[in-house]
């Protein structure tokens, strides 16, 4: 029982992960993702600087024993100095005392240049500790900036991928019904090129009917009558008559207007 709901936690838990990833605005995952990797560097700056101020601890460490050694000497030195000075001077008391005391500044000397060896053991292994740390410091920030330039790339691709998602989304609609009420684009321009084409083979037929040929009979034997009227206006006005053969000549129907025989007037 316990292994079945902890089956199914774990498929529940994947898919709510897979449909928030689904439904997740990219634009925001970029900027998690980019504060994550600013934490991680921040937790990394922190690290090296605690490395690095091991390093400086141990160098002040050693910078002190080795003025403490330095002084140590001197005083062993001296104290050496002043035994040798009391013995020539017969004062074997002081001299037994200087010895003594050159004596015990001699182990404790001892004891402050092991101290130095091992800070100088200890300052190596923190300035190469120190070195990493700065040399990790460096590529992790280089690697930063170069996700920083990412991040805004790809902010521009999403950018563009949106444009180009409305433009499909636009013409998507011209090219598709927008409602049951409403025809799209391409149904209203077939209706229209349908109308025309049906308005002008109609057109076609009209100029092809008997009817048009008796109005154009009609109109050529009017302009006949016409020309005739206007000929004997001419002549009572005494005006040149000399065109009006050719005027009534082209007012008369050609051959091709004329009807034939059979065919109604």
């Amino acid at each position: 029982m316990f292994k079945a709901l902890k089956k199914w936690w774990k498929y529940t838990t994947a898919k709510f992960t897979k449909t928030l990833d689904d439904k997740a605005d990219p634009a925001i995952q970029l900027e998690q993702a980019l504060a994550e990797s600013q934490a991680q560097h921040r937790r990394l700056k922190e690290q090296a600087a605690n490395v690095i101020a091991s390093q400086k601890q141990a160098e002040i460490r050693l910078n002190a024993k080795m003025t403490e050694l330095e002084k140590l000497n001197t005083n062993a030195r001296q104290a050496l100095m002043m035994a040798a000075d009391a013995d020539k001077a017969g004062n074997t008391a002081k001299a037994t005392q200087y010895n003594s005391a050159a004596e015990t500044i001699a182990n404790q000397l001892i004891q402050v240049e092991r101290d130095v060896e091992s800070l100088k053991s200890m300052v190596i292994d923190a300035t190469q500790a120190s070195d990493q740390a700065k040399a990790a410091v460096a590529q992790n920030s280089r690697l930063l900036q170069e996700k920083l330039a990412e991040k805004n790339k790809l902010l521009s691709q999403l950018e563009q991928a949106r444009m180009h998602e409305e433009m499909n989304k636009a013409m998507t609609q011209l090219s598709e019904t927008v409602g049951d009420d409403v025809p799209s684009l391409s149904e209203v321009q077939q209706k229209i090129e349908a109308r025309y084409a049906k308005a002008k083979a109609t057109s076609e037929l009209s100029d092809m009917s008997v009817e048009s040929r008796v109005l154009e009979i009609e109109q050529a034997s009017a302009n006949i009558e016409a020309q005739s009227r206007l000929s004997q206006l001419r002549a009572e006005l005494g005006l040149d008559s000399a065109s009006q053969p050719a005027a009534v000549e082209a007012a008369k129907p050609s051959d091709a207007t004329m009807p034939t025989e059979g065919t109604p007037a």
